[in-house]
């Protein structure tokens, strides 16, 4: 099967606007079987696109800070919020 063309998806906005247009048309129930595999497949090619958006883009020190704090507050989330506390307590460089 061919890949599905994702050429005019050049932003990772316009790679999750398209993504979610993707979920409602798979939620909806008139939707056939080989369609919903079609956005499927075409879900998977614009997750790779993505991928790649994000490993090529350069962060500045600032943003990679950012990113950090973000997914160690994801983490704690995920775990417990006491998990969160000793994250950003450890992010503060405290003394030790």
């Amino acid at each position: 099967m061919a890949r599905p063309d994702t050429s005019r998806y050049q932003t990772f906005g316009d790679i999750t606007g398209r993504l979610d247009d993707i979920v409602a048309q798979v939620r909806d129930k008139d939707v056939s079987l080989e369609r919903s595999l079609d956005l499927f497949d075409e879900a998977i090619a614009l997750g790779s696109k993505a991928v790649d958006l994000v490993d090529a883009t350069d962060f500045s020190p600032e943003e990679e800070a950012k990113l950090d704090e973000a997914q160690a507050k994801d983490a704690g989330v995920a775990e417990s919020p006491e998990a969160d506390e000793s994250q950003a307590g450890g992010k503060t460089g405290g003394a030790e």
